[in-house]
């Protein structure tokens, strides 16, 4: 394969292998949990904990190789993390007790901050005709790694809980030797900047991207999306448990289902619906089916309820990419690494937040003493989060939000 043509499939393997792991991890974690405790207020204190403890190191993380990618090139960065997140896969394959499994979401997190990388690189090869598209297929391996995730936990973890993450490891050293003997770097030369200790501090980088004019009020947007999003990884497990009895498998399944209607839309259907509509009406439309979508999930009382809410709210998935289109089209190209770390800290402060307040909202609405029973609050809460945000599109909508 030519060296520059080898440059999205890897980009796409990068992220399909991010999300891979997040697919394996969503439905088994508990059962990783409950090696060493069967204790229910145990898994979902320490199910929380890990959840945060990953989007923690990546706020950290994400700004610092955004920074390195813009001086030492993507292709470095790039290599590293993915060689570290096979390292990882192994370490929480064999973790004999909760320390050495808190550790092993701790190197989780920093390497999954790769995915800063991976959109800057993306960004680095697209211009304004391919643009969108481009960030699209991100979104496409994003959710066809949801498809081949969950398949893997919920069919190799028949060999054990730690199979699944071997598989992981071996996918991700295969990408890795990919990566090495074909992938180019993107960075030109004359668009890398020096790097200083102080522009390593991630809070740093927040105040610039909340500074940068024409996108503050887009920033805030993601957000809300983010944050509404993440109701799902905190509390989707414990919700259709409890809700529909469902097993692990059955959870592994409809995470399937997901990453397969995300695939269609933001693999193919993107392609058609944002040039149709432009990038502003598709975030717009995309923010509404989210909202209306986590109500539905909260109020849903039949499984198939859930699976008809799931697939129409895959049409949220255009919302990402008009959005990442809007705010990186008003940033040169020597910044795109720094922008990209700056969003992906956002969305894991958001992660870090999320899944405290998530999983609190559930244990005081399902526990026996809670005066109303109610499992789908979660939901409702990320319902309202992500219907506010249409406020800020309102009042962005006559300014930059024109970028098609």
């Amino acid at each position: 394969m030519n060296a520059r043509k080898a440059s999205v499939p890897f980009i796409f393997a990068t992220v399909f292998l991010e999300s891979l792991g997040i697919g394996i991890v969503i439905p088994i974690l508990p059962d990783l949990i409950r090696r060493f405790s069967s204790d229910p207020d145990f898994v979902s204190k320490y199910l929380g904990y890990f959840m945060s403890v990953y989007a923690l190191m990546q706020f950290f993380c994400s700004p610092v190789l955004g920074r390195l990618a813009d001086r030492f090139g993507r292709r470095p960065v790039l290599l590293s993390s993915i060689f570290g997140a096979a390292i990882d896969y192994l370490i929480m394959a064999f973790a004999p007790n909760l320390s050495i499994l808190f550790i092993g979401r701790v190197i989780s997190g920093m390497t999954g901050a790769a995915f800063t990388v991976a959109t800057a690189y993306m960004a680095d090869i697209s211009d304004e005709s391919n643009r969108s598209a481009n960030f699209g297929l991100i979104g496409a391996a994003f959710g066809i790694g949801f498809i081949v995730g969950p398949a893997i936990g919920g069919l190799i973890s028949h060999f054990g809980v730690a199979a699944p993450f071997i598989a992981a490891a071996v996918l991700n050293l295969l990408n890795f030797l990919f990566g090495y003997f074909v992938l180019p770097e993107s960075l030109i030369p004359e668009n890398r900047r020096e790097i200083h200790v102080s522009q390593l501090n991630p809070f740093r980088s927040l105040h610039k991207v909340f500074t940068t004019k024409g996108i503050i009020l887009f920033v805030w947007v993601f957000i809300l999306l983010f944050l509404a999003g993440n109701v799902h990884p905190a509390v989707w497990t414990l919700y259709t448990e409890k809700k529909f009895g469902w097993t692990s498998v059955q959870v592994g399944l409809s995470l399937a289902v997901v990453g397969v209607a995300m695939a269609f839309v933001q693999g193919y259907l993107m392609r058609i619906l944002i040039p149709k509509w432009g990038n502003p009406k598709a975030l717009l439309i995309g923010t509404i089916v989210g909202a209306l979508s986590f109500a539905a999930v909260a109020f849903a009382t039949e499984t198939w309820m859930v699976y008809v809410v799931l697939v129409i709210s895959a049409i949220q998935g255009i919302s990402n990419p008009a959005l990442q289109s809007i705010i990186s089209a008003q940033v040169p190209p020597n910044e795109q690494g720094e922008l990209q770390g700056s969003l992906m800290s956002l969305g894991s402060l958001t992660a870090v937040i999320a899944p405290l307040m998530y999983t609190y909202l559930y244990a005081q609405f399902t526990h026996a003493d809670a005066p109303i029973q109610f499992a789908g609050m979660p939901y409702l809460v990320a319902a309202l989060i992500c219907a506010s945000s249409l406020i800020l599109l309102a009042i962005a909508h006559p300014k930059k939000s024109t970028t098609t």
